[in-house]
């Protein structure tokens, strides 16, 4: 089965597809599932664009809508987890994954499912530490943190994966695990984007949170995007047991959705003939999900899970093949996920403009429906009770308007250039558009195709690469990491954030429509859409 896998397309929808278009016309590979690592910007409406963790100038409406509205269809089934710019209060409206439009579904905050019998999981997000060990607590309309930590990593998904026990194909995170860098070809690397040098000789570049879960899932295939540069890695895992078979994986970072750069990769996987072409859910991910549900967390106090250190009643949460056959039983063995999307939001209309739509909160009926199914707690559901009970404890509308005074619009400049302390030794912060300099003209990516007047890309994408059975690292790679052990960075603490804003919350039914020196660098985001690929001076 010939999988697309993409990288951050920032919206870029028509584009997108219309690549896939051009890739059937001259080589006559028509893909039957697209892969999209993040950034994906499921933006509906002017509401969403105020959710996004964009600078006001990047904040465009670009296509998904119109697949939104239904006047286009993803014209191959579209899977995707969300990155650091994205309409956050879309997503989360998913937590345990679902439809953001007919056939373009969206994993959740982590989610495994299955198609053709293909097992595909993924992490939403980028790792913080200072917000890693948070529940899920934010909800709109955002302030200047949580319009932030509303895409961060939370430990709760990490552990959540880390009970599967049965072997992933393919695996997708937004930003790259540590140390993948020392398992390609990390010469080449930094010559084409010299100012990740510092990180990745202190071996701080990446989530660590990832590469935790790649040393335990060991999936076939990962991909992820974030760092907007083409990187392939090859790593060998080693076995746990005498009985496990020797793994490895096959790491692929892909480049962002724009002309001339090659963003897009073909893969061929194995799969199951005899499975149907719908997506499925993925047995033992919801048994999990049921064994885990206790553990769910809407606050933005800090806690550790479960361990074996004496101080917790049980740490293992993994499931046994009884549960994983409850599940089965439980659906009568039938495991398609249900085309049961349902707009939530008004959809843009260019002719009709509303500049002033403020986003809500709200509960979407496919989360409805699949924590109903699996007796699972809506998350949704329950911030908004922590709100009305800190309501009624007298933390009311006028302390939270005291604090959105104090903290100003999210389209305040200044919300991109807070939270900047102790970072240093974690990840790289959040990529920010703005950063892009003299690279490229970023507006052509920001323009719908006008029908009368489609975009020639017959130039642009003359680079797509059709990925063989291996993605094969040079002798020069392996010199480049042999010997290195990566050393694995702790997780600090950080002071919590403020309480929540206080508005009521929606409810959709299923019928209702809706540096100062030389080389210039950005906090930690060490200029990564400089011109040239290289460091801009001032």
């Amino acid at each position: 089965m010939k999988v697309a896998v993409a990288g951050c397309c920032h919206g870029a929808l028509d584009k997108l597809y219309e690549t896939l278009e051009l890739l059937e016309r001259r080589h006559n590979v028509r893909p039957e599932l697209l892969l999209c690592c993040g950034d994906f910007q499921a933006v509906r409406n002017e509401a969403d664009l105020r959710c996004m963790a964009v600078p006001a100038k990047y904040r465009h409406m670009q296509s998904f809508h119109r697949y939104y509205s239904g006047e286009k269809k993803a014209p191959v089934l579209t899977v995707f987890i969300g990155g650091n710019h994205e309409a956050s209060n879309h997503l989360q409206e998913l937590p345990y994954g679902g439809w953001v439009a007919p056939n373009i579904y969206y994993l959740g905050y982590a989610g495994v499912v299955r198609f053709r019998g293909v097992r595909i999981g993924g992490i939403s997000g980028i790792f913080k530490s200072h917000d890693y060990r948070k529940g899920h607590f934010e909800c709109p309309p955002y302030n200047q943190q949580t319009i932030r930590s509303a895409y961060h990593v939370r430990n709760i998904e990490v552990f959540k994966l880390k009970q599967l026990k049965h072997p992933i194909d393919i695996f997708m995170s937004h930003d790259w695990p540590r140390s993948i860098y020392h398992y390609g070809n990390k010469k080449q690397l930094l010559k084409m984007k010299s100012f990740f040098r510092q990180e990745v000789e202190s071996n701080t570049l990446g989530s660590p949170a990832a590469s935790e879960l790649l040393q335990h899932l060991k999936p076939t295939y990962w991909f992820s995007a974030h760092l907007h540069v083409k990187f392939a890695a090859f790593m060998q895992h080693q076995a746990n047991s005498k009985e496990e078979l020797p793994k490895a994986t096959k790491f692929l970072a892909l480049d962002k959705c724009l002309p001339h750069r090659d963003f897009l990769q073909i893969i061929d996987v194995e799969h199951d003939p005899n499975a149907g072409d719908s997506l499925e859910y993925d047995a033992e991910w919801i048994a999990v999900l049921k064994a885990t549900n206790s553990l769910v967390n809407v606050t933005p106090s800090s806690w550790n899970m479960p361990e074996k250190n004496g101080l917790h009643a049980k740490w293992d949460y993994s499931v046994t093949e009884e549960a994983i056959k409850e599940v089965l039983e439980e659906l009568n063995h039938n495991l398609q996920i249900p085309s049961n999307f349902t707009l939530t939001a008004p959809c843009y209309d260019p002719s009709k403009p509303q500049k002033h739509l403020e986003p809500v909160h709200t509960i979407n009926p496919q989360t409805t429906e699949f924590c109903a199914q699996f007796g699972l707690i809506d998350i949704n559901d329950r911030i908004q009770q922590a709100k009305e009970e800190g309501s009624a404890r007298g933390e009311g509308e006028e302390e939270e308007e005291e604090e959105m005074d104090s903290t100003g619009s999210a389209e305040e400049p200044s919300e991109y250039n807070t939270d900047n302390s102790g970072l240093s030794s974690i990840n790289p912060d959040e990529i920010l558009l703005d950063d892009e300099g003299g690279e490229e003209d970023l507006s052509t990516c920001s323009v719908d195709p006008s029908p009368d007047h489609p975009p020639d890309f017959s130039a642009s994408f003359s680079d797509i690469r059709i990925m063989p059975d291996s993605m094969a690292v040079s002798s020069d790679d392996a010199m480049d990491s042999t010997n290195e052990e990566p050393e694995k960075s702790g997780v600090s603490k950080q002071a919590e954030e403020k309480s929540l804003n206080e508005r009521p919350l929606k409810r959709i039914s299923g019928g209702e429509n809706g540096n100062s020196g030389g080389k210039k660098i950005k906090r930690r985001n060490q200029a990564i859409y400089t011109a040239e690929d290289e460091d801009t001076t001032e």
